[in-house]
């Protein structure tokens, strides 16, 4: 391809090498995601210290749980499609500022229904940033390395789980429950100033302003050999309610899929994260052997999402997802067979991590590449949105069933078959969503000229 050639934004990008630029791009975004992921899991480590604290029965704090998980549903759809229509970048500044704050106020509670209220806020800025920088990254990510860059930087997020729980095991000892939320809102704040003056907004979505001046400022940054066409994406127009171009120009099946993909996905997650514990020091595990095993999940889970995200860029993103949660099914089931083997359960629960919580991530990849430009961060919203439900019902399903008197190895078979499932409806999305997108795409032209006005944002 001739050194200076002139070529729509997608291409450039996909035809050049991945930059330094772009690489702190995404470690950026990482940060943000590992920031993220410890504040969500930061309530589950301070909750026992809490209750001890204001005397109050442990099943009292189940709505603050629920509070902080329902405030990332709303969050993740509201600020999904703000992002779509204002930018990824100035979304991405005032979610993070809006869960910093939420952390701050924490310490500053002092009954369940305040902290409900505040964990309710920060939710809301957890669950919004989330649609933000994975957009950010998926736009700056060339389409031959997207499904790996993405989930590469998404593996911040258990990542940051795991730090959380390192972090707080070190300061409640020492400085109490309230130091770890003071810890975990100063360093969204001192992360803004940084994310303000080096995130950039996204490429693409400039490309759909038409923004001249700030794409050519972008390509320099880049060091790319290539100049910009004009040319925009055709993508057709957005409607006054931004879900309903989810549904339109052959995505509804696709949305459809990922929906229930995503709900079971993290039905599952939330499920292991929270019983696998339980059920180990039920099941006569001392409770440094419970914490292992959850530990060995969120590592497995690491490992996981960057092996499946190498191979979904190789061999398909729908069918790697899907055999993911295929092969995690049988690991999931076999976690109630562990009886009282604290080797055999942190292998299995590691295995469990590694290809069905693996799979999960990489499923956010895939909806990233499934929508375009206009509509990709109110898509992934409302994926995680709808995906939230499942992370609700999860922990009250296993702690429902158990009530039921159900064993706990038939519970375990149980969310394997949720597994199951989630394999069977990401292969569909290949098979009957993917592959007839590839199919009809052929010949069909992509781009239209800088002066068309065959898409407009918002």
């Amino acid at each position: 391809m001739q050194t200076g050639a002139k070529l729509d934004l997608e291409s450039i990008i996909d035809a050049s090498p991945v930059s330094r630029f772009q690489i702190g791009i995404m470690a950026l975004c990482a940060l943000v995601a590992m920031l993220d992921g410890c504040d969500t899991q930061t309530i589950a480590f301070v909750a026992p210290a809490i209750i001890k604290s204001w005397h109050i029965a442990p099943s009292a704090f189940g709505p603050v749980f629920g509070a902080g998980l329902l405030g990332g549903l709303f969050g993740a759809i509201v600020f999904g499609v703000a992002s779509d229509r204002f930018g990824r970048k100035p979304i991405l500044l005032g979610t993070v500022l809006l869960f910093s704050v939420g952390s701050l106020l924490t310490p500053l509670c002092e009954s369940l229904a305040s902290l409900t209220a505040v964990r309710f806020v920060t939710g809301l800025g957890l669950g919004g940033a989330l649609p933000c920088f994975v957009s950010l990254t998926s736009e700056y990510a060339p389409k031959r390395l997207r499904a790996s860059l993405v989930t590469t930087m998404f593996c911040g997020f258990p990542l940051g789980a795991v730090i959380g729980g390192f972090v707080s095991a070190q300061l409640i000892p020492a400085f109490g429950w309230s130091s770890v939320f003071i810890v975990g809102g100063v360093l969204p704040l001192l992360i803004i100033p940084f994310l303000a003056a080096f995130a950039p907004e996204s490429a693409r979505f400039l490309e759909l302003r038409r923004d001249h001046k700030a794409i050519a400022r972008l390509l320099q940054r880049m060091h790319s050999q290539f100049e910009w066409s004009g040319e925009v994406p055709r993508t057709g127009h957005g409607t006054r309610v931004p879900v309903v171009n989810l549904f339109r120009e052959g995505r509804a099946l696709g949305t459809v899929l990922l929906w229930i993909t995503l709900f079971m996905s993290l039905l599952l997650t939330y499920f292991l994260v929270n019983w696998v514990p339980v059920v180990a020091g039920h099941n006569g595990l001392s409770i440094a052997s419970a914490v292992r095993a959850a530990s060995m999940l969120n590592f497995g889970s690491i490992f996981g999402c960057i092996v499946l995200g190498r191979l979904a860029d190789r061999f398909g993103t729908a069918r790697v997802v899907g055999s993911g949660f295929a092969l995690g099914a049988i690991a999931i089931g076999l976690i109630g067979q562990a009886g009282t083997s604290a080797v055999l359960l942190g292998t299995v629960a590691f295995m469990a991590g590694f290809f069905s919580i693996g799979a999960q991530i990489c499923t956010v990849a895939m909806c990233a590449g499934f929508y375009d430009t206009f509509s990709r961060a109110t898509g992934i919203g409302w994926s995680m949105g709808v995906g939230r439900l499942g992370a609700i019902v999860g922990p009250v399903l296993g702690g429902v069933l158990l009530s039921a008197g159900m064993s706990s190895s038939a519970l375990f078979l149980v969310v394997g078959s949720t597994s199951v499932g989630a394999a069977l409806t990401s292969l569909a999305i290949g098979r009957f969503v993917l592959r007839r997108r590839r199919s009809q795409s052929e010949g069909a032209p992509a781009y239209t000229s800088g002066t068309s006005t065959s898409h407009h944002v918002g």
